[in-house]
């Protein structure tokens, strides 16, 4: 019953086909030579034959034999172009449109008097395409230079002059700073027919709880077989505190340690975490075989960051095994840091699918989506810069 029912949804799916006069005067002589002189057809299943090669309902070819009885020209009546004619799209009308109107269908529509189910045909077909437009960071000639002379120092030299390849970036460890909510201001949810909407309120946006992270990462290693060899998350680290509580509430009693965000992240906190988290966790994690090489910080050029120069971040790098220093970027050039071109935004897309209410459910559900993104979606990003 079931290969009957999936027959017949494929039979009724299938496209209808379109006959020309040259296939309906072929067909008129395969009839022909199986009938009688009276015009019967003779013989068993030869209209099924003939509509299964051409791909058409036998309907179709009892019209074609009644119509050579009947008249005795089995050629149809339609032109070469026949149907409504497709609507055309004044290209130059449509540049004519400032960009403030080109944003939805709606508006465009609008600006083109014609209907807007058009304008979705002409998409589809690739008469016009959907553009999403970023504001960029403004570029001033020395920016520029600075850009180039970045890009042109992450050359690998031995590879030079004849076939000029990138460096592998594995000693290069990534680091920034990212705001973490527990919640959005905004949430879209699928919810039963039945079910009750739920109500969620706040004084403002401004008060919605947030905690500060500092991450640094690496380009992750794999061997030959494409196993994983080194993830290259140094680690995530929120700048957070803990305090007693002074007062008894309906949530806990006076005396409860309490997590609090740290509100202003100065130079000087920046420095302390560089220190007493990024630079051990460094050296608890990264691979044995590289110990006595060179290993670079890379930040941005906020004013919350030392130096590279700093002589408490010297002192403590000198203390390592490992030869640290710490580099800037160039200015106004977010996409050549591996954190702002994808990282932070897949790591809070899998944060926000957790529920939270409290720091401590935040901090956790952050470090969870830092431990469980795909180390192979990592490397994909670090091959986009």
């Amino acid at each position: 019953m079931a290969d009957e029912n999936e027959s017949v949804i494929s039979e009724s799916s299938k496209k209808r086909g379109f006959l020309n006069n040259e296939d309906r005067k072929a067909i008129c002589q395969i009839l022909l030579c199986s009938s009688d002189a009276n015009g019967n057809l003779i013989g068993t299943g030869v209209v099924e034959r003939v509509a299964a090669s051409y791909n058409v309902h036998r309907s179709v070819i009892y019209r074609i034999w009644k119509q050579l009885k009947d008249t005795g020209n089995v050629c149809h009546n339609r032109t070469q172009n026949c149907g409504r004619k497709r609507v055309q799209l004044d290209l130059e009308l449509m540049r004519q449109v400032p960009l403030s109107k080109r944003s939805t269908y709606r508006s465009l529509a609008c600006a083109l008097n014609i209907p807007k189910t058009s304008l979705v045909r002409l998409h589809k077909v690739g008469v016009i395409r959907r553009h999403t437009n970023t504001l960029k960071p403004y570029l001033k000639e020395d920016n520029m230079i600075a850009r180039l002379r970045f890009c042109l120092s992450m050359i690998d030299k031995n590879s030079l002059p004849h076939d000029p390849k990138f460096i592998s970036m594995h000693n290069i460890v990534f680091i920034d700073e990212k705001w973490f909510y527990i919640t959005r201001n905004k949430v879209t949810n699928y919810l039963h027919v039945d079910e009750e909407e739920p109500h969620r309120t706040c004084k403002s946006k401004k008060f919605i709880s947030k905690v500060m992270f500092l991450c640094a990462v690496t380009r992750p290693r794999f061997d030959n077989e494409e196993n994983e060899t080194y993830s290259g998350k140094i680690g995530i680290f929120p700048f957070v505190y803990e305090q007693p509580a002074r007062r008894s509430s309906v949530n806990r009693v006076a005396g409860t340690i309490e997590t609090k965000p740290i509100a202003s992240v100065t130079r000087e906190v920046n420095k302390a975490y560089l220190i007493n988290k990024v630079l051990p966790a460094i050296e608890n994690m990264w691979p044995r075989e590289d110990v006595g090489k060179k290993i670079f910080i890379q930040q941005d050029n906020a004013r919350s960051h030392i130096s590279k120069d700093d002589p408490d971040f010297c002192r403590a790098a000198s203390e390592s095994e490992f030869d640290i220093q710490l580099t800037c970027q160039p200015p106004n050039s977010p996409d050549l840091n591996v954190l702002d071109l994808g990282f932070f935004n897949a790591i809070q897309s899998l944060q926000q699918k957790e529920p939270v209410k409290s720091i401590d459910e935040l901090v956790g559900a952050v470090q969870k989506a830092f431990d469980e993104f795909s180390t192979v979606q990592s490397n994909k990003i670090f091959s986009t810069l």
